[in-house]
C-alpha cells in the first residue's frame, strides 16, 4: 500500500472533490503533500495528517505566477524536494456563444491552461534535481463529446494535452514523465452547477450510466504517479465509463 513513501506531491484544488479524495489516497500511500487550492484546505489537511504523513496548505490561485513562486518557496522550505506535481484545478462555467464574454473565456484558459504551464515551470527544477518527476495534467472527455455550452472549456482542455504532449518530449530525458488524465463529468461540489439535461445526455452515451466517483478518477491518477508507469509519459488516459468507444 505505501507505494508513494518518501515522495512529496503537490496537488492544486485540493481542498474538495477529486483533489481532496487524491489528497487522501497519497496519504494512505505514505506521500507527503502540498496542498494548493484558493478554498481553505484546512479540512484536507487535517485528513491526510491523521494518516501520519506531513503536509501544508497554500494559498494559491493557479493562473497567478507570484502565487505559484509563494507555492516553491513553501515547499522547497517544508520539504526541499516535489516529486509529484497533479494540475487537478479547474474552472467550467457554462455559457453559449452569444453569452460567452471575452473576459470568462481567457479566465477559463488562464485557469485551466495556463495554470499546468505555471505549475510545471514551478517544480520540474527541483524534480530534476532528483532526476525523477511525475506531473499529471487534468484534462477532460468533453473534447470528444461536444456538448453546447462549454466550447471554452474544451479548448482549454484540448490545450492541456497538447501541453501534457509538448512537456513529455522535453523532459523524458530528465526522469520526468507528463500525462494527462480526461475524466467525465464527476461527483464534486462543483458539478451541482451542471445542467440535469447535460448530465443526462452524457449518461445515455456511457457504457456505465452513473457519474463518475472522485476515487475512480483518482485510481489511474496514482498508477501514473507511481514507480510502476516509468515508461508511460505523453499519455491521455480517459476515465469516462465507456462515452469513448475508440
Amino acid at each position: 500500500m505505501n507505494t508513494h513513501t518518501g515522495r512529496v506531491a503537490v496537488i492544486t484544488g485540493a481542498a474538495k472533490g477529486i483533489g481532496r479524495t487524491l489528497a487522501v489516497s497519497f496519504a494512505q500511500r505514505g506521500a507527503d503533500l502540498a496542498l494548493l487550492d484558493l478554498d481553505d484546505c484546512a479540512q484536507t489537511q487535517a485528513e491526510v495528517e491523521a494518516l501520519g504523513v506531513k503536509a501544508i496548505r497554500v494559498a494559491c490561485n493557479v493562473a497567478a505566477e507570484a502565487d505559484w513562486k509563494k507555492a516553491h518557496d513553501a515547499v522547497e522550505q517544508a520539504f526541499g524536494r516535489a516529486d509529484i506535481l497533479v494540475n487537478n484545478a479547474g474552472i467550467y462555467p457554462f455559457a453559449l456563444l452569444e453569452e460567452l464574454s471575452v473576459e470568462t473565456y481567457n479566465r477559463v484558459l488562464s485557469v485551466n491552461l495556463v495554470g499546468p504551464f505555471l505549475g510545471a515551470r514551478t517544480f520540474v527544477p527541483l524534480m530534476e534535481k532528483a532526476g525523477w518527476g511525475r506531473i499529471v495534467n487534468i484534462s477532460s472527455d468533453s473534447i470528444g463529446t461536444n456538448l453546447p455550452g462549454l466550447s471554452h472549456y474544451m479548448a482549454s482542455k484540448m490545450g492541456v494535452i497538447g501541453l501534457t504532449r509538448g512537456l513529455a518530449n522535453e523532459l523524458g530525458e530528465k526522469g520526468i514523465t507528463v500525462n494527462a488524465v480526461a475524466p467525465a463529468i464527476t461527483r464534486t461540489p462543483g458539478t451541482g452547477a451542471v445542467p440535469e439535461e447535460v448530465t443526462r445526455a452524457v449518461w445515455n452515451q456511457q457504457a456505465i450510466r452513473r457519474f463518475a466517483e472522485p476515487q475512480d478518477i483518482v485510481g489511474p491518477i496514482l498508477f501514473l504517479t507511481s514507480e510502476d508507469a516509468g515508461f508511460v509519459t505523453g499519455q491521455t488516459l480517459v476515465v469516462d465509463g465507456g462515452m469513448w468507444k475508440l
